[in-house]
């Protein structure tokens, strides 16, 4: 390895932000770059390695956010992941975010970055936080202990971020840094003598060279890979930093690798002893004083559905009632772009038409629930930013670890949707941080039962055309059983095929309480919405465009087309027969004046669906009459006699068109390909009552969960003219067919358990390394949503159950198998307990 970048010139300066879990470092990344990250004020949040940048004077700072960890070993993915990055890319300046009210607990790792030779600068952070609880602390001593540039920091108010910067360009400029040398006691001699050694080998010889030997003696296996792609014949040295440690731990009864973390924390210990006043020494922290309510054995259950609740009501019950609002204007919209589309014809659209306004249709039913998210994520925001995620994390190990899942399971269900609204590939992706084998592929096969942010407007739509009433308590229900369903599926496979993967402790600690800031929470909502919305312009659009070729072609059958224009012909000819005599009858005497008269019609009829007050109603008259004369008489009621027979003859015409319009689509649609499919299936799915359209909505929403209510909301197709939502179009089909609450309740009892969309799939290939698990992540969980919707539909039926009394049947009989399964099992083998969680050091 070489030195630490000399100073630089023209080229960028590297700067990485090193730091624990919740001392604010992704805060400080963003206050210095402008990117907007997610921030949470919950344990490894940020998995991977994030990069940003910023200029100064003309150069450019590109700016590394790293994992947060608590210290430099190869034992965890965000250990391993910001050590490479510090091994491998040498940053010239390493900024060590430090947490101001855990300031012992975060020099340990401040320590090892100054062994590795880095120019440290310590952003000592939360320093309000620091303030409000009776901590003063001396940073020009502080610095001078750590021969290192502190900078006090409030990262949420960027309050420090001009002396941030400057500190960084400084340390940038500035010579070479001299690597630290924390004396460890009865270690160092030891410690001393394989330095000798590295340092005597000529590619081992940097200012590394006193870290890999602490390294080699705390037994670090990343350090000795390092060392092995160092060296020719490392073999000599490993057994020699091997005799030493095992020499020391024969004399102390102590590791060694325990022995150096001791030593480190007793050094900061000193250094805090020395540089914090505490003016509020033995009182409780507020923190403290809150967890004991809200962490309370028996209050933090009811605390913790209290506020699943309360996000359901605020954000989907009350969300729901902006969508109201949002529909007109969305509706409006698809009139602009239907009226630059080209023009419809009789019965059969020109096909530019068509393919736009199934686009438009399609996206515009997903931004109807744009206020929803809007919402939603501002209340998880609120969660995390508060501290209170810590603690449901903290909360749920109690129960997790009963299922085979680890406490640090609950960060991936969070992010893929717990309260709903996330998504099951960073879902997913998060769960590199687990440490054991067992439950984080356990984890990997259950997030995607959780309530991604994609399943919400399936939910709402069905909830809204069958449950209006009871719109809270059904989202309760849906949210909850998908957790449960979670944790039984965990357990089975923890206890079969995963029940040799070894385990390990829960090991996390629980951050202060903060008050989220206003923009913090609306920088992050807006943000996760946004990502949203970009999804439905690309992934919904594309699967769109799929989805339309696949139901357009081969197209209808010819003899049933040949029938549809045969009574288009007759329509045509009772509507001229209707104004036989008729003076209006001139302005239709041409096929292409009849076809713009029903286009005319139609987009009035649209555009004062949408007036909303009857000045603009009478407005949108007198611009019929004045730009279309000839046709104002077919579109304005009128007493006129021959007029009034020319509105009846158009009226009729258009219901006959209309008529034959979806005769024909339906057609069209259950000869295509994806109909026939759809139709294949339906002697399988019929037992869960799910009918070819309801089969080819679920088939598209594989590709992208959203394509569901999408595909749907073009499947239950408008009339043109009409400006109907989906709710309402959808509602008055189900009802025409027959089919009920229980129905529904079968559906999203499917939909909730249904295998994960195409991205999320390979996620889990590339998390588990596994075809195998791949075809299990979708087989498994079709074939049980399948039994489920049908086991409902069947049983809800037969006993006469309405949607909400056979959902909440459901629910407790679910909630009752799993609290059979978590019981104690006094006669379970005591090794197949995990101890109970534990809060980190310090």
């Amino acid at each position: 390895m070489s030195e630490p970048a000399s100073p630089v010139g023209a080229r960028p300066i590297l700067v990485a932000l090193a730091g624990q879990q919740n001392c604010g470092k992704s805060t400080i990344f963003n206050m210095l770059t402008g990117l907007r990250q997610h921030i949470a004020n919950y344990p490894g949040v940020t998995v991977d390695k994030k990069s940003g940048a910023y200029w100064r004077e003309g150069r450019r700072y590109d700016v590394a956010d790293l994992p947060g960890c608590y210290g430099l070993t190869a034992f965890s993915p965000e250990e391993r992941v910001a050590r490479d990055v510090l091994l491998t890319d040498r940053p010239d300046v390493v900024v060590n975010v430090v947490d101001a009210t855990q300031l012992r607990r975060g020099l340990p790792l401040t320590f090892q970055l100054l062994e590795m030779g880095f120019r440290v600068v310590v952003a000592l952070n939360m320093m309000d936080a620091a303030e409000s609880r009776g901590l003063t602390i001396d940073v020009a001593a502080l610095s001078r202990r750590l021969n290192a540039p502190v900078v006090p920091l409030i990262g949420r108010r960027s309050q420090g971020e001009a002396a941030l910067r400057d500190a960084i360009a400084e340390a940038a400029c500035a010579g070479p840094a001299t690597p630290a040398t924390l004396n460890y006691g009865p270690l160092e001699e030891a410690a001393q003598a394989l330095h000798v050694r590295l340092a005597g080998a000529p590619r081992a010889n940097d200012a590394l060279a006193r870290w890999r030997a602490v390294k080699l003696l705390e037994g670090d296996g990343g350090a000795e890979a390092e060392i092995a792609r160092l060296l020719p014949d490392p073999s000599a040295l490993f057994a020699e930093a091997e005799a030493l440690r095992a020499g020391f731990e024969a004399r102390h009864g102590l590791s060694a690798g325990d022995h150096v973390s001791a030593t480190r924390d007793r050094h900061a210990a000193g250094i805090v002893a020395d540089c914090v006043a505490n003016a509020r020494e033995g009182e409780t922290p507020v923190s403290e004083r809150i967890d004991r309510v809200l962490l309370n054995r028996f209050l933090a259950p009811v605390f913790l559905l209290a506020t699943v609740w309360i996000v359901y009501q605020l954000s989907i019950v009350q969300g729901y009632e902006l969508t109201k609002v949002t529909w007109p204007v969305l509706a409006e919209f698809r009139n602009l772009a239907a009226g630059l589309l080209p023009d419809a014809g009789f019965l059969v659209d020109p096909q530019l038409r068509a393919l736009g306004l199934w686009l438009v249709d399609s996206v515009n039913t997903l931004l109807n629930y744009v206020p929803i998210f809007l919402i939603l994520f501002a209340l998880i925001a609120i969660l995390e930013d508060s501290g209170y995620m810590a603690r449901i994390a903290f909360i749920l190990d109690r129960i997790l670890h009963r299922f085979g899942l680890h406490g640090q399971s609950t960060l991936p269900f969070i992010l893929a949707g717990v309260f709903a609204g996330g998504c099951a590939v960073p879902g997913v992706m998060a769960t590199k941080g687990i440490p054991d084998a067992r439950a984080r592929l356990a984890t990997i096969l259950t997030v995607p039962f959780m309530n991604c942010m994609a399943k919400i407007p399936l939910y709402t739509l069905l909830i809204g055309i069958y449950f209006a009433e009871s719109k809270g308590l059904m989202l309760f229900y849906l949210s909850t059983i998908t957790v449960i369903a979670a944790l039984l599926v965990a357990k089975l496979l923890t206890s079969t095929a995963l029940a040799t993967e070894p385990t390990a402790p829960f090991v996390m600690e629980l951050p202060s309480y903060h008050l989220p800031t206003l923009s913090g929470v609306l920088r992050r909502a807006f943000d996760r919405t946004w990502s949203y919305v970009r999804k439905v312009g690309t992934v919904v659009v594309a699967i769109a465009v799929v989805i339309y070729v696949l139901l357009q072609f081969p197209g209808a059958p010819a003899e049933r087309m040949a029938l549809h224009e045969a009574r288009a012909a007759e329509a045509v000819a009772a509507f001229q027969t209707a104004l036989d005599g008729n003076p209006h009858a001139a302005a239709t005497a041409e096929p292409a004046q009849l076809i713009r008269l029903i286009n005319v019609q139609t987009a009035y009829k649209a555009a004062r669906l949408n007036a909303g007050s009857a000045d603009a109603a009478k407005a949108l008259d007198e611009r019929l009459a004045r730009d279309h004369p000839d046709f104002a008489p077919f579109a304005l009621r009128s007493r006129e006699p021959d007029a009034s027979a020319a509105f009846d003859a158009l009226r009729d015409l258009t219901n006959a068109r209309n008529t034959l319009r979806r005769e024909l689509r339906e057609d069209r649609i259950e000869a295509s390909f994806l109909g026939r499919i759809g139709r294949a299936m339906e002697p399988v799915t019929q037992f869960a009552d799910f009918d070819w359209k309801t089969n080819i909505a679920l088939l598209a929403s594989f590709a992208a969960r959203e394509s569901a209510v999408a595909t749907l909301g073009a499947l239950f197709d408008q009339a043109e003219g009409e400006n109907l939502t989906l709710e309402e179009r959808m509602g008055a089909q189900q009802a025409a067919d027959g089919r009920t609450a229980v129905s529904a309740v079968a559906l999203m009892l499917f939909f909730a358990l249904y295998p994960p969309c195409l991205a999320t799939v390979i996620m889990v290939r590339v998390q588990t390394a596994s075809t195998g698990w791949m075809a299990f992540s979708i087989v498994f969980p079709t074939l049980l949503g399948l039994g489920v919707a049908t086991a409902v539909f069947q049983g809800g039926t037969a006993l006469g159950l309405d949607g909400l009394q056979t959902m909440t049947a459901v629910w407790f009989g679910a909630l009752a198998l799993l609290l059979i399964v978590a019981a104690p099992k006094p006669w379970a083998p005591a090794l197949a307990r995990r101890p109970d969680p534990v809060e980190a050091p310090g």
